[in-house]
C-alpha cells in the first residue's frame, strides 16, 4: 500500500508553491490572480498541458520539466480556489485519486490474477460501472470528457467499445469496413454532395482510428509525429532555398519536389 512519508522530495517543493499561490491572492497580492476561478483558469490549463505534451514528444527534458511545472501550478491554484470557497481540498483529491487507483488495481493492492491484458480491462470496466451505479448517467461513453480533440475522442470511443466487447472480431473485418468506408466517401465525391463527402469521411477517419488502435498505434501521437515531420522538412527546404539564394514564393511545385526530396534524404 502506498505509504504517507511527509519526506518525499516534492513535499517541501510543493509547499514552496502552494505559498506563492497563497501571496497571489492574498490581500497584497495580484489584483489579476485574485479575481480568478476554476472556470477562468480551464483554458490556461488546456494550454499549459498542450505545451506539455508537445515538449514531451519533442525529447525536450528541460521544458517538459518547466511545462510540468506550470500544469503543476495552474492544477494547484484551482484546488485553492475550491479550498477557499468551501468546495474541497488539494489533499481531498489526491487521497480520492489514490482510493480509486487501489481500487482499480486489485491484482497489485490485492490477491486478484489475471491470465491476460483482457481479463484485466474486463475487471476495470466492472469496477468502474460499480463505482458509477448511483450515477444518473451510466452510458459506457459517460465520463468520456466532451472536450477532448476530435482524434483523440475518436480513439477513446473505440477503446472504450472494444473494452465493453463491441468492436469488429479480427483485423481483416476493420480493414474490410476502411474499404467499405473509402468506396462510400469516394462515391459521395462523384455525387458532389459536400455533406456526404465530409460525413464519410469522418467515417473513414473512425475507422482508420481503430485499426490503428489494434496495431498499438495512437492516431493522435502519429498524426502529431507527422505534423512534426512536415513542418522540420519544410523548414530545412526553405533554409536550403535561403542558402541559394532563392526565394520559395517563385519555386514551382517541381522546384520545391526537388528541395523536399534533397531534405528529405
Amino acid at each position: 500500500m502506498p505509504t504517507t512519508d511527509n519526506t518525499h522530495p516534492a513535499t517541501a517543493a510543493l509547499k514552496e508553491l502552494q505559498d506563492v499561490i497563497d501571496s497571489l491572492i492574498g490581500p497584497d497580492g495580484c489584483p489579476w490572480d485574485k479575481e480568478q476561478t476554476p472556470q477562468s483558469l480551464c483554458d490556461y490549463l488546456a494550454e499549459e498541458t498542450f505545451e506539455l505534451i508537445e515538449a514531451i514528444r519533442a525529447g525536450d527534458t528541460h521544458e517538459a520539466m518547466e511545462e510540468m511545472g506550470d500544469v503543476m501550478f495552474l492544477l494547484l491554484f484551482t484546488s485553492t480556489l475550491y479550498a477557499k470557497n468551501n468546495g474541497f481540498t488539494l489533499s481531498d483529491s489526491l487521497r480520492y485519486s489514490a482510493a480509486k487507483m487501489i481500487r482499480r488495481h486489485p491484482h497489485v493492492f490485492g490477491n486478484q490474477e489475471f491470465e491476460d491484458i483482457n481479463q484485466l480491462w474486463d475487471n476495470w470496466e466492472k469496477i468502474k460501472r460499480e463505482e458509477n451505479k448511483d450515477k444518473k448517467d451510466q452510458s459506457v461513453f459517460a465520463s468520456l470528457p466532451k472536450g477532448l480533440p476530435p482524434l483523440l475522442r475518436a480513439y477513446r470511443i473505440n477503446a472504450k467499445a472494444a473494452r465493453n466487447k463491441f468492436t469488429w472480431n479480427s483485423d481483416a473485418e476493420v480493414e474490410s469496413q476502411l474499404r467499405e468506408e473509402w468506396n462510400e466517401w469516394q462515391q459521395a465525391l462523384v455525387q458532389n454532395d459536400a455533406t456526404a463527402s465530409e460525413q464519410e469521411f469522418g467515417d473513414y477517419i473512425f475507422t482508420l482510428v481503430e485499426l490503428g488502435r489494434r496495431k498499438g498505434i495512437k492516431a493522435n501521437a502519429a498524426l502529431d509525429f507527422a505534423n512534426q515531420k512536415f513542418l522540420s522538412r519544410f523548414a530545412a527546404m526553405e533554409a536550403l532555398a535561403k542558402q541559394r539564394g532563392q526565394d520559395m514564393n517563385t519555386l514551382d511545385l517541381d522546384q520545391m519536389n526537388a528541395l523536399w526530396d534533397e531534405v528529405k534524404g
